[in-house]
């Protein structure tokens, strides 16, 4: 934890409950102790260039959170410095609530997760958004995607403010086709082989077995 996440996170109320739950002087503990910088190191970077999804959270004008899902390519959220992230918005039902939201208050709290290993990255910060400016083509052609159905209409740069990392406790694992291939293929394998000798098989039978006749009576 990141001495800025609990500056951000901990208010006097959050503090307050974890005085009440015995869990504050676990958490002081943490903030005292927590790198004073809130660049994003090396595990943080890597994490999230591994990462195929992420969620993001807004608040909109009547004052109400909103959280979208975004996805794509292993990759498609790039880290461009320590202090900054970004990715290509791509066209998708044109509610346009994220971007709206964004206008109004430019913070967002994002999610990335590694289901398999039980793993969550929390980022708060703030959100600079480039459509139709002088920045935008230049950004949009960096971090496009590769594939031309996906159609990005603004890029999306995020100046880290804090991030935290969450204990696995409760994190449901989930997979992928992708991460379950190195297990399925060879059972694929082993049944393709199974159902080559089982038609060989027959065929020896059906070969050497009497043909049958006969009339009914």
């Amino acid at each position: 934890m990141s001495r800025r996440f609990p500056e951000l996170a901990f208010t006097p109320l959050v503090k307050a409950h974890q005085k009440q739950h015995n869990s504050r002087a676990q958490y002081q503990r943490m903030e005292e102790s927590g790198p004073p910088d809130d660049s994003l190191g090396v595990s943080e970077r890597t994490f999230i260039a591994l990462r195929d999804s992420f969620y993001m959270a807004s608040v909109g004008e009547t004052g109400w959170p909103y959280v979208q899902h975004r996805g794509g390519e292993k990759g498609f959220v790039h880290v461009i410095d320590p202090k900054t992230i970004a990715f290509a918005d791509l066209r998708g039902n044109k509610q346009y609530i994220s971007v709206g939201n964004l206008e109004h208050d430019a913070r967002v709290a994002l999610f990335f997760m590694d289901y398999p290993n039980q793993t969550r990255l929390k980022i708060l910060g703030r959100v600079e958004v480039h459509e139709n400016d002088a920045r935008a083509l230049e950004l949009l052609q960096a971090l496009r995607p590769a594939s031309p159905k996906d159609v990005a209409e603004r890029v999306i740069l995020i100046h880290v403010e804090a991030f935290d990392w969450n204990c696995p406790q409760h994190i449901t694992p989930r997979y992928t086709i992708e991460e379950l291939e190195p297990s399925l293929a060879p059972i694929r394998d082993r049944i393709k082989a199974l159902e080559a000798e089982n038609a060989a098989l027959r065929g020896k039978l059906d070969a050497i077995s009497p043909r049958r006749t006969g009339t009914a009576g």
